[in-house]
């Protein structure tokens, strides 16, 4: 059986870690660097970076910044955050990274998937979906959460997955930063549809809430931001409840 993945993140503002509630209301949560090898230090499965800001900057990712945290990692690292082609992709694998994550722009141009998988393969694309709950049922927003489309958000991934992503991560807007648990049905819905791997985003807040995660979804990793940066939840303690709960999870440190 595959090992659940744990997978902080690091959400990038002006160099510094942040981190709000629906999207909006950011804080200061820390250094980057310091907190990277702080979890590649005490078990985390895999970091996502993400400049959250970059695609609203009209502007490309701290190239220097992802270089530098590479360094001090010994897992896999996705950065993303205004990657709108080969080249800004190309970039961040030099620099270090180990997947590309594309959102905006793949949904202006759908493309760009396909584009990326023919050139560094599936494995190294994911794609990013930041999705709100609404009157129409899960839509997908852009520019960091700031601009809805009619875009639905099974319909999306299911688009993606055709073009060559290998892995799809969804955060959902309602939960994100609330502490009140995943959205359950709609990973359920969403995980039940593809065939590549769903990474979870979106309303950790306490240790049960991963156990209810991995033990009503099939979902292949959790990602969580505030949790682990404020050390409401320590990596090691989590993995040993999963696995007192014969959840599989990776080596705990």
């Amino acid at each position: 059986m595959l090992r659940k993945r744990i997978i902080p993140c690091l959400d990038i503002k002006d160099g510094r870690t942040v981190k709000g509630v629906n999207f909006v209301d950011l804080k200061d949560a820390g250094d980057p660097i310091e907190l990277a090898k702080k979890y590649s230090r005490i078990g985390a499965d895999e970091l996502v970076f993400l400049d959250i800001t970059a695609t609203h900057e009209k502007r490309k990712t701290l190239v220097p910044l992802v270089e530098k945290i590479a360094r001090e990692v010994n897992i896999p690292f996705t950065v993303g955050g205004g990657v709108s082609s080969i080249e800004d992709a190309g970039a961040l694998l030099n620099a270090g990274a180990d997947k590309i994550a594309v959102n905006s722009a793949a949904v202006k141009r759908p493309e760009l998937i396909r584009e990326l998988a023919d050139k560094f393969g599936n494995q190294c694309v994911v794609l990013a979906i930041d999705a709100k709950l609404t009157e129409k049922g899960w839509k997908v927003f852009l520019v960091g959460g700031r601009k809805q489309t009619e875009l639905g958000l099974f319909e999306w991934a299911e688009e993606a997955q055709k073009l060559g992503a290998g892995e799809i991560l969804f955060t959902s807007m309602n939960h994100d930063g609330t502490k009140a648990g995943f959205a359950i049905e709609a990973l359920k819905t969403l995980d039940e549809s593809l065939t590549i791997p769903v990474i979870a985003s979106g309303g950790a807040g306490e240790v049960q809430h991963f156990e209810d995660l991995f033990l009503q979804t099939k979902v292949s990793a959790a990602l969580a931001a505030s949790v682990f940066h404020f050390q409401t939840i320590e990596i090691p303690e989590l993995k040993y409840n999963l696995a007192q709960k014969n959840i599989p999870v990776r080596t705990i440190v």
